[in-house]
């Protein structure tokens, strides 16, 4: 989960209706999915204790060699691609079915951990609760599409065409090295399920159907020096002029639509005494719709149009970053036969909207919205994320691995009874 994510701008979606009476659980998965309980934390203590910053090439080059381990014993054939941004590979991990129906299982494997910090917090379990530097973001989710993957096996299910499990090294960075990968192979899909932690409120059962995507702002001001004291008229502030386009821009948000601008970083001048020829601020914006990066840009440099201070120039900017995972009926109704899984094993699944990006927005294809329908957040329940305390939720293993294969085998076409 990107280091940016806004957890106050999530809103809870309420249902249309009153739930329908719940089924009972398939007994088959949910003795398989039960079986896996012990090697799923397992194999989450194994990739929890290296160290997978960002960048960090050895652990991630450790969690590579485990992971194409074991997906070559689930029975796939895997092969990496490099992402070159910050280092290590995506894995891409492909499995045959006797079906024809295209699924993608998705996660990272990097964390926003520094190194040494897994010796210092190994994977623990007190209280119900697993701890470890990126225990729930996201390396249970690596343990959950594992450990899918195996529960299917054991009941010899292969009714889907293929699954493509995507492993990438770089998320917590804006996946700058591994989102064409995604793109890719997220364009040949039927469904892409993304298995990072819930972004509800902490320890909320959640699917995410709705992220928002994230752009940079610049603000630059070129102004000239000239001493502060002696001849402070010959100088041109821009430092003042930042100010004041800062207030002349501060209302490009638009609640409605869920679009922010918020101004964060602020950097001007050298010393006391001399009248400031430099002036720079960045901003974060998020936004659901697409067509507001336009807007927003559009706005922008009209309104930087009129200055404060003469003889000043002023740049505005707007750096791309993760596009939205807009809302869409596909994923919400994917989002509904999710919710409908998860009241079979007494479960209440809320369907969310998140104010920040994960890798489930490079899946997504705006030009096909529904294929491949895309739902994120099929990991594990947890909270505190990219915190020393944060923590995945235990009772949850069972449950949401439950969910995923049933998804697996509901998407393949083919009833799990």
């Amino acid at each position: 989960m990107t280091r940016r994510l806004a957890l106050a701008a999530l809103a809870l979606l309420p249902l249309a209706a009153a739930p329908a009476a719940a089924a009972e659980p398939d007994p088959t998965v949910l003795a398989a999915v039960k079986a896996q309980d012990k090697p799923l934390r397992a194999t989450l203590a194994e990739i929890v204790n290296v160290d997978t910053g960002t960048g960090q090439v050895p652990g991630l080059n450790t969690v590579e060699a485990i992971l194409r381990t074991r997906l070559e014993t689930l029975g796939a054939t895997v092969e990496t691609r490099p992402a070159p941004a910050f280092g290590g590979n995506t894995l891409i991990g492909r499995i045959k079915g006797s079906g024809t129906a295209k699924l993608m299982l998705l996660v990272h494997y990097d964390t926003v951990f520094g190194e040494g910090e897994a010796g210092k917090r190994p994977y623990t379990e007190r209280d119900g609760r697993a701890y470890g530097p990126g225990v729930a973001d996201a390396k249970a989710g690596i343990a959950m599409i594992l450990h899918t993957l195996a529960a299917l096996q054991q009941m010899r299910f292969t009714g889907f065409g293929e699954i493509t499990v995507v492993f990438n090294p770089d998320e917590e960075r804006g996946s700058r090295g591994s989102r064409d990968v995604i793109r890719e192979v997220a364009a040949g899909q039927d469904a892409v399920l993304s298995f990072e932690p819930t972004f509800a409120d902490e320890a909320v059962d959640a699917a995410t159907i709705a992220t928002k995507g994230i752009n940079y702002a610049s603000l630059t001001v070129k102004g000239r020096s000239a001493h502060a004291g002696g001849a402070p008229e010959s100088g041109r502030n821009a430092v003042t002029e930042l100010a004041h386009q800062l207030l002349q821009l501060q209302d490009l948000g638009d609640k409605p639509k869920g679009t922010s601008l918020n101004w964060t970083v602020v950097s001007g001048g050298t010393k006391p005494n001399i009248i400031p020829d430099q002036a720079k601020a960045e901003g974060d914006m998020r936004y659901f719709e697409a067509s507001e990066y336009d807007r927003v840009l559009e706005q922008a440099r009209k309104i930087t149009e009129t200055h404060r201070v003469p003889d000043t120039q002023v740049t505005f900017e707007l750096a791309k970053g993760r596009p939205p995972l807009p809302v869409n009926s596909a994923t919400r109704t994917l989002g509904e036969a999710a919710q409908a899984i998860y009241r079979e094993v007494g479960g209440d699944l809320k369907l969310v909207e998140i104010g920040g990006g994960t890798d489930a927005a490079y899946a997504f294809q705006p030009d096909s919205p529904a294929k491949p329908v895309v739902l994120e957040s099929l990991g594990v329940v947890g909270g505190r994320y990219h915190s020393p305390d944060e923590f995945a939720v235990l009772d949850s293993l069972t449950p949401r691995l439950y969910l995923a294969t049933r998804l697996v085998m509901q998407l393949s076409g083919k009833a799990a009874r």
